[in-house]
C-alpha cells in the first residue's frame, strides 16, 4: 500500500456491491457522501457526549455558541437566532425554555421594540459554552490528527468548494 492510503472500508464495500449488482450505475458519489455522512455522525455523536458533561445537547450548544459568537453583550433576537440556526420558531422556543431554566440564557423585552424579546447569555452560560466549545474542538482535532496540516487545509478547501456548489444549486 502506498503512503497515505488506507485499507478498504465499509463504504468501499457498499460501492463495490452496487457496482456488482448494478453495472449500469456509477456509484462513486456514494464513496464521498457515505464517508462525509459517517464522519459527521461519529464526530457528532462524540460531541453530544462531550456536551452532556455540561448538561446540554448539541442543539443547545449551538444556541449558546450563536450567542457567544455574537460578541458582547452576547444578545440576539429570537428571530436572528432562528435564522442563524435554521430552526423553526417552535424548535427555538423549546431550546430556549430549557436553557433559561438551566440559568444559561435570559429572555427580556427588547428596549427598542416592546413587542420583541432579546435572548442574552448569562455569565454561567458563557462559561459553559466556552468550556464545551474547547472540549468539542479537542474532539474534532483528535479526529483530524491522522491528516497532515496540508491535508486538513486541502480537505477544508475541497469541502468548502463542494458545499458552495451544492448550496448554489
Amino acid at each position: 500500500m502506498a503512503e497515505g492510503e488506507t485499507d478498504s472500508d465499509a463504504v468501499d464495500r457498499i460501492v463495490e456491491q452496487w457496482r456488482h449488482e448494478r453495472p449500469d450505475m456509477a456509484p462513486e458519489p456514494m464513496a464521498v457522501f457515505g464517508r462525509v455522512y459517517r464522519l459527521a455522525r461519529i464526530v457528532g455523536d462524540g460531541q453530544e457526549k462531550v456536551y452532556a458533561r455540561w448538561g446540554i445537547t448539541r442543539g443547545e450548544f449551538d444556541v449558546l455558541a450563536t450567542l457567544r459568537r455574537a460578541g458582547t453583550p452576547y444578545t440576539l433576537s429570537p428571530k436572528a437566532m432562528t435564522a442563524a440556526l435554521m430552526l423553526t420558531s417552535g424548535g427555538m422556543t423549546g431550546r430556549l425554555d430549557k436553557l433559561e431554566r438551566a440559568g444559561l440564557v435570559t429572555r427580556s423585552p427588547d428596549p427598542t421594540d416592546r413587542r420583541a424579546l432579546q435572548i442574552a447569555l448569562t455569565e454561567r452560560g458563557k462559561r459553559v459554552v466556552e468550556e464545551a466549545a474547547d472540549a468539542g474542538l479537542e474532539l474534532q482535532r483528535r479526529a483530524l490528527d491522522t491528516l497532515s496540516a496540508d491535508d486538513q487545509a486541502q480537505l477544508g478547501d475541497l469541502l468548502r468548494k463542494l458545499l458552495a456548489a451544492v448550496e448554489e444549486a
